[in-house]
């Protein structure tokens, strides 16, 4: 494995981290891909009547960036999604800064399984908080996959 850790490397306790700021742009291609019309986040008139008085991205724009702290940073590239709880605790508005961090909470060596408190917060206030179950290359399981290439 040439990027990112092996499950060998990993210790109860590691975090990482990456912000990025909601803008229109991101909502709108959100809604694109995933169908996601809702007019609660792409139609300010009807937004301005409903349950937070204004438009809001969608909850699920703002849990994609803890995918891309476990499949970037940590675990990093290898690492596959295998189940995740969400709570939303706040919307997330245009033009605020999302901050997802991942901290590792529990190891199990026999499966290659890491365990992760997920949260996203604005302004250091949990918008959402979760937990993500994921599967993480062994080092044994790559030395067999590069003998076995060859």
């Amino acid at each position: 494995m040439s990027e990112g850790c092996f499950f060998e490397d990993l210790a109860i306790g590691q975090t990482a981290r990456f912000g990025k700021t909601i803008t229109e742009s991101d909502i709108v291609l959100f809604a694109a891909v995933t169908g996601d019309t809702n007019p609660m986040h792409l139609n300010e008139e009807y937004a301005r009547e409903g349950f937070f008085g204004e438009r809001i991205a969608h909850g699920m724009l703002a849990a994609g960036l803890i995918t891309k702290v476990m499949g970037t940073q940590l675990p990093g590239p290898g690492t596959i999604y295998l189940s995740q709880s969400l709570r939303f605790r706040r919307p997330v508005k245009i033009g605020d800064t999302v901050t997802a961090t991942v901290e590792i909470t529990a190891l199990n060596a026999e499966k290659g399984r890491v365990t992760l408190r997920t949260v996203c917060t604005v302004r250091g206030e949990p918008v959402l908080e979760g937990e993500a179950l994921v599967a993480v290359p062994m080092r044994a399981q790559d030395s067999a996959a590069r003998e076995a290439a060859e």
